[in-house]
């Protein structure tokens, strides 16, 4: 089942994706000199797949990017590139495959937080903005908007908001307002070197503003690290990313995913014949 889980994601409209460190002791233990990496790394993908919403786990030497490209070569020929959401890091994107990149407001709105102490006035201006921004994106998720619906809504609501941040930024820079290596003038290049990419929900239907559901999807696995510390083998890095990504797919769909597992023992015959029909969204209680 996991395997058609990974199909599946593969033809995702939308796919989030970021990773964060793991441990795997035998790759620590492995003395190979051809090998210049030495990080270890689990990924959290998360695709929107038609109105399903598909959590993925991948533990080993790749990091997000080369894992997603491993992901898309599972995707159907003829299907346009999916929206690729992330943070800005260039080992995020696939080197093989197309995707359009939007890049994440969170990120970009962090920058601002960190150093609010410092420059009060100004990134309060910011912050305060932005929150409009996500109240209408809230309002739009609320109102159970089509994304063509939505688009419009944003265009019309945060486009403004949007033009005069920009505008904005523009000025601090332009007119020596703010010194540029400063914690504000790093803050503000940050979003201008990123403004077409941190926009994108104010262009193609279906673009999130943010990559929190990826985030909040790698809290299960950094949650693991804490708790045991490593997996032994890569084939139990394997078996983790498994169930945590049949477990939090559950979890996205609001499934008990307890009852979704032992659903699937009860009918392991027809799971082998049929996995498709044994995905957490055709799980049946009865």
């Amino acid at each position: 089942v996991f395997d058609t889980l990974i199909n599946f994601g593969a033809q995702g409209e939308l796919i989030h994706n970021d990773d964060t460190h793991m441990k795997i002791l035998s790759f620590l233990k492995q003395k190979d000199p051809e090998s210049t990496r030495k990080g270890i790394f689990t990924t959290g993908i998360v695709s929107k797949w038609q109105n399903h919403q598909i959590a993925l786990f991948m533990t080993g030497r790749n990091h997000a990017g080369e894992n997603l490209n491993e992901l898309l070569k599972h995707r159907a020929t003829g299907l346009p590139p999916p929206i690729q959401m992330c943070d800005a890091l260039s080992r995020n994107k696939s080197e093989d495959f197309e995707s359009v990149m939007a890049n994440c407001m969170a990120h970009a709105r962090r920058q601002f937080v960190e150093i609010i102490n410092s420059f009060p006035d100004e990134c309060a201006y910011m912050i305060e903005r932005l929150g409009k921004v996500y109240y209408h994106d809230a309002t739009a998720r609320v109102q159970n908007m089509s994304d063509e619906k939505r688009l419009e809504y944003h265009q019309q609501q945060s486009g403004p908001i949007m033009d005069e941040l920009e505008s904005w930024c523009e000025k601090q820079i332009d007119a020596k307002i703010v010194e540029p290596n400063s914690g504000l003038g790093k803050a503000i290049k940050y979003m201008q070197s990123r403004w077409e990419k941190l926009t994108r929900f104010l262009q193609i239907p279906g673009a999130p503003l943010d990559n929190n559901i990826c985030e909040r999807a790698l809290k299960y696995a950094i949650c693991h690290r804490r708790n045991s510390l490593f997996y032994k083998t890569q084939r139990g890095a394997y078996v983790g990313d498994l169930f945590m990504s049949l477990i939090h797919t559950c979890q996205l769909a609001g499934i008990n995913p307890l009852k979704y597992l032992t659903w699937l023992l009860k009918n392991a015959k027809q799971l082998e014949k049929s996995p498709e029909n044994f995905l957490p969204w055709n799980y049946d209680p009865s």
